[in-house]
């Protein structure tokens, strides 16, 4: 996440200007039943959610190949009533990106079956296989930070969302209007993080691990993990009925955007792919140097 030389200020976006979307890869599960999709939407209904809407850019005006990912899986494990939710920011290229695109998601399902009671330690468990499998995979020098979310109903009857990250992507909640921050930012500016660094022989200069890396934690970047740890922060939030909507993203968003003014500009937006859309584009116009994606879920 090197930071690029600024070319001159563009010319700010217009609110409709078109952003350059991807389509997030869906894991294959077994089918669930549904009613159909809403005509106006034209894309099959969702059983975990009530809306989700995704937005992503290159921002070509300062980046020049796209590295973020996300993935969204609705009816998740087979379970409608379960799905997963995530952004991925890539550095260094796409190869560890595009590995815990199509196998983050994958290797928690298993981690669920070898930790039925406690879904924080399959996401640990998860995420260090992930980690382990790109060094197998000899994907030496590019990393990724993380930010998946995974929405359950459990048998008590509670609606519960689990929530890992590792780097700066960041998630939030939309608690009857205030914004609950639910990961943690692990960059080289955090206290704690520099000491587990320089504990394990490295240094920290200028916020950056050994100089070069400006998160603290990944999945991948191996030529570094003696430091940079893919360990994930997590956390458990047992949703009420004031939370109404949870936004994920990388750290193109939060760069120029505040987490209750994220809330803010998606107030009056009529849908999630609005409100993901008025994300993007604000993120653009206030300045943003880096690649960015965006998730909403009304939950």
């Amino acid at each position: 996440m090197s930071e690029p030389t600024e070319p001159p200020t563009p010319e700010a976006p217009s609110d409709d200007a078109p952003e350059e979307t991807t389509p997030a890869p869906v894991a294959a599960g077994p089918p669930t039943t549904a009613a159909p999709a809403p005509p106006s939407e034209g894309k099959p209904p969702l059983t975990s959610v009530s809306d989700l809407g995704v937005a992503s850019d290159k921002n070509a005006r300062y980046r020049r190949v796209m590295e973020d990912a996300h993935v969204y899986v609705d009816g998740f494990g087979g379970d409608a009533t379960t799905g997963y939710f995530a952004v991925y920011d890539g550095h260094g290229g796409r190869g560890a990106v595009e590995y815990v695109r199509d196998h983050l998601h994958e290797n928690l399902l298993q981690s669920l079956i070898s930790h039925p009671h406690s879904v924080e330690a399959a996401l640990k468990d998860s995420y260090a296989v992930t980690d382990s499998q790109i060094a197998e995979a000899k994907i030496q020098f590019s990393g990724t930070t993380t930010v998946s979310a995974l929405l359950r109903v459990e048998q008590d009857g509670a609606k519960r969302l689990y929530v890992a990250n590792v780097g700066d992507a960041r998630a939030i909640l939309n608690h009857g209007g205030k914004a609950i921050r639910l990961t943690f930012d692990h960059k080289g500016s955090e206290e704690g993080e520099v000491k587990r660094i320089q504990e394990a022989g490295g240094f920290v200069v200028m916020n950056r691990v050994n100089g070069i890396l400006a998160v603290t934690r990944s999945l991948g970047d191996c030529a570094m993990k003696d430091y940079v740890s893919g360990e994930p922060y997590i956390s458990t939030t047992t949703l009420a009925p004031e939370d109404t909507h949870l936004i994920i993203a990388c750290d193109g968003v939060w760069d120029v955007i505040t987490d209750d003014g994220a809330l803010e500009i998606i107030a009056e937006c009529e849908n999630c792919t609005e409100a993901a859309k008025k994300l993007l584009i604000q993120s653009l116009k206030r300045g943003s140097t880096d690649n960015i994606s965006v998730m909403v879920i009304k939950l």
